[in-house]
């Protein structure tokens, strides 16, 4: 089970699609420029993901700022958020950047992410999916 995998298992349901696939080959949820849901889609129950990570939060002690950082992102569903954590996940998600740039990646991968949920089903806060 990749790193991915291992987030979504954490903010979906058991039961929900998301966790039968695998979330590095997701497909977006809609024809680019269009409504128009991908085939098998309206079978796939959205997920309110920041009232999943809302409720982490209101059990954690620590502030985490889970909308912007993909490190917080990581602690709050009780995942390793170790750099080199993250560069597994940045091949994952074959991310094409230099992994000692930790700054950069870390904005890449959180945007990766965000869009990897909302593809599989997960409905974010305004201005997390791009």
């Amino acid at each position: 089970m990749g790193i991915l995998s291992d987030l979504f298992h954490k903010v979906f349901p058991t039961s929900h699609p998301a966790n039968e696939s695998d979330p590095a080959s997701a497909q977006p949820s809609a024809v680019p420029g269009s409504a128009v849901p991908v085939a098998g889609e309206a079978s796939r129950p959205p997920v309110d993901i920041e009232a999943v990570l809302a409720e982490m939060q209101s059990k954690n002690p620590q502030q985490l700022n889970w909308k912007t950082s993909i490190v917080d992102l990581m602690k709050l569903v009780g995942m390793d958020s170790s750099l080199a954590s993250r560069k597994q996940l940045a091949q994952e998600l074959h991310f094409t950047g230099d992994t000692n740039d930790s700054a950069s990646m870390n904005v890449w991968l959180h945007r990766q992410v965000m869009q990897k949920i909302a593809d599989n089903g997960g409905k974010l806060p305004p201005g997390l999916q791009s």
